[in-house]
């Protein structure tokens, strides 16, 4: 019996099951609707344990620190249903954004978005639970957790999560702050979606002032005349900087191309201002003056804005004679027959674009945010509407570069942009 073991030379097989990606796929996604529901129930259970009269101040608060970083994490999900759309169209974004091929995929700005959504709610859950079992000062040190940790990610400079994107990402922000420089297509495109970001800059410049002045999970700050309250000077600073940056670019265009349309965009920016200074006005003039002499200036300059910033959309970044080659994708699928050539979707886009231009001078106008959930909603609604102001500003962007050079030379400057040894991502 040994000797026949010892002759046989048949192999022996070992069968491995591998899970396949479906299977993989499905159970990410039962993991996280299961995450998803604890952070509810901690959270309103944690909630619900705070006596009424300092329920919605906290949640007022809370609601302060972790409103920018779910903003953010919206934005990064629909660039990556926009970098989707791209990739399925015949729009190569690539070649509009001067990059590499090594730039990002929707995959992997989806796979960074995932992680933002899991991480900012489990700080925010982890901040209600600690504070409503009264451990304040654990709770206090979460967002500022939170904060220091996404601070030292975007400027980590070890080759790590996308270093070459970070490096991109700060290098044309740091170009936006001074635009010394001729200016690009990224600068001017990143800037624009800064605009439709002012909120989140406002937020975050006053959950900073409460973190250095110690004010997390406490109501010292309430006080809206206080050092970190809503009547501070900075906020409008703050909000209005992303539209000087915007309006310094179009100057600096003018000055390289000298085309008068610059200095009609510049104009368009420089009606952002007076809305935004009128408004905070309210909290420094008697009620009298604001109400007879600010105030039907703050709604004039509203009207003003809101208006030309439609009217430049729809005609000059959009270029209503190319709404007809974004959702054509190379490979016709249900979304594509849905959304390619519809009258509606051209109505639908052109009608919300100026439902929400409008809606948008409520963010900018500091006298009018009383309620956060209000605030946050058309904050979003804002973004959607970039989201879909995006599509067709590359694509118009797209449609030059085609006009003005034939495919094939188009081809051959792919190729060498594709061969660059200075890669930079997006």
């Amino acid at each position: 019996m040994g000797g026949d073991l010892k002759g046989s030379s048949s192999p022996l097989h070992i069968t491995t099951m591998v899970p396949s990606p479906i299977f993989l796929w499905r159970f990410k996604v039962v993991l996280f609707l299961f995450w998803a529901l604890c952070c509810c129930k901690i959270g309103w259970d944690s909630v619900m344990r705070m006596s009424i009269d300092l329920r919605d101040l906290f949640l007022y608060e809370a609601f302060l620190y972790y409103n920018p970083l779910l903003l953010v994490t919206m934005m990064v999900w629909l660039w990556g249903v926009n970098l989707w759309v791209f990739s399925q169209g015949n729009v190569s974004y690539a070649r509009v954004f001067d990059l590499d091929h090594n730039h990002l995929t929707h995959r992997e700005m989806w796979k960074c978005s995932m992680w933002m959504t899991i991480i900012v709610p489990t700080s925010m859950t982890a901040y209600l639970y600690l504070y409503s079992h009264g451990e304040v000062s654990l709770a206090a040190s979460q967002p500022v957790l939170l904060y220091i940790a996404f601070a030292l990610v975007l400027i980590f400079p070890f080759d790590i999560f996308y270093l070459s994107t970070r490096y991109f990402l700060l290098r044309t922000l740091w170009r936006i702050a001074f635009p010394l420089q001729p200016i690009s297509f990224p600068d001017f495109f990143l800037a624009d979606i800064l605009t439709s970001m002012v909120k989140v800059f406002s937020d975050l410049e006053r959950s900073v002032c409460r973190m250095v002045h110690r004010q997390v999970a406490t109501i010292a700050w309430f006080e809206a005349d206080a050092v970190c309250g809503s009547h501070q000077i900075a906020i409008p600073l703050v909000l209005v900087f992303p539209y000087i940056c915007r309006l310094l670019q179009c100057l600096r265009q003018y000055k390289d191309t000298k085309e008068k349309s610059s200095l009609l965009n510049a104009l368009k920016y420089s009606t952002a201002v007076p809305v935004i200074f009128l408004s905070a006005l309210k909290y420094h003039v008697m009620p009298e003056s604001w109400t007879s002499y600010y105030r039907p200036l703050w709604l004039f300059s509203s009207v003003i804005n809101s208006l030309y910033s439609f009217y430049w959309d729809v005609t000059r970044d959009w270029d209503l004679s190319g709404f007809t080659k974004i959702f054509k994708f190379s490979r016709p699928s249900n979304i594509s027959n849905l959304l390619y050539g519809r009258q509606w979707v051209y109505f639908w886009v052109i009608g919300s674009n100026l439902v929400l231009r409008c809606a948008w001078t409520y963010k900018l106008s500091a006298h009018l945010r009383h309620n956060y959930i209000t605030v946050f909603t058309i904050t979003a609604m804002e973004m959607f509407r970039r989201f879909q102001w995006v599509f067709f500003r590359v694509e118009n962007e797209w449609n030059k570069i085609t006009k003005s050079h034939p495919m094939g030379e188009i081809s051959l400057e792919e190729d060498k942009l594709l061969g660059s040894t200075t890669p930079h991502d997006v």
